[in-house]
């Protein structure tokens, strides 16, 4: 890590820490504000449900509920979110160099793409993402919203404002921490497929399980898991931040 840093800062310069990362910026508030969307629609679709069955406290999810909460925000989220990480993970390993056939930005990869390809060829690997997002996203929500019933209950309060700032931070980041430890490998295959070539003649994997089997064979279990310790310390900070936004938001609107 600290040997990419250097060689990225002699290269490139500090803004080669930032290459592919105008896509993300635009869409994240887009991304965003569709998962909690979703969530926030089926928690209460399954709170209607608990009510309807004279549930006790119809506001307590269950934790299968939690995680198909979590699961329709991943889903939702993955319309944007796979063109989008698709775009930035190209532009983050074309050549630097800015040779024949690198793309000049996320306008110019969207036109081009889409022009050869058409929509296939945005969403490439969307199968895999889709698998990410249900999964991923079903552990990130239940997990958070699973240490905040927990601790309303203990605190002996049905509002989730009564819950201190810093253990929504807390439990944000364990949420973080969660996603990541369970979907990283599934990930590292997301941008492996993503990044292959657009011509079926010129693809290094088959699919999926093809994928996996070649990760397998040449790098081992560590395959899955190449830039791992990075996100796991960006993963903290990121979504105790986000949860905490997240939770301020809700007592604002009501």
């Amino acid at each position: 890590m600290v040997d990419c840093v250097k060689k990225t800062l002699k290269n490139e310069g500090f803004r080669g820490f930032y290459k592919g990362a105008l896509t993300p910026l635009i869409g994240i508030g887009a991304c965003v504000s569709i998962q909690f969307s979703a969530l926030e629609a089926t928690k209460r679709y399954f709170t209607a449900q608990n009510a309807s069955r004279n549930q006790q406290n119809p506001n307590t999810l269950s934790y299968p509920q939690l995680f198909l909460s979590g699961s329709a925000s991943g889903i939702a989220n993955s319309v944007l979110s796979g063109p989008i990480e698709h775009v930035r993970s190209r532009l983050q390993i074309q050549a630097r160099s800015g040779a024949a056939g690198a793309y000049a930005g996320p306008i110019d990869f969207f036109k081009r793409v889409y022009s050869q390809y058409g929509l296939a060829g945005i969403y490439k690997g969307q199968g895999i993402t889709l698998v990410r997002e249900f999964g991923g996203y079903g552990i990130y929500f239940m997990t958070y919203e699973a240490l905040m019933q927990r601790q309303m209950k203990i605190q002996k309060t049905q509002k989730r404002g009564d819950v201190p700032g810093w253990m929504q931070c807390l439990f944000g980041a364990a949420s973080g921490y969660a996603l990541w430890t369970v979907m990283y490998p599934i990930d590292a295959i997301k941008s492996r497929i993503q990044t292959d070539s657009f011509e079926v003649k010129d693809r290094k994997y088959k699919g999926i399980v093809d994928c996996v089997r070649k990760t397998l064979a040449t790098q081992g279990v560590m395959g899955f898991y190449r830039g791992f310790v990075t996100t796991m310390l960006r993963a903290g900070p990121v979504n105790g931040f986000t949860f905490m936004a997240y939770e301020a938001t809700m007592r604002v609107i009501g």
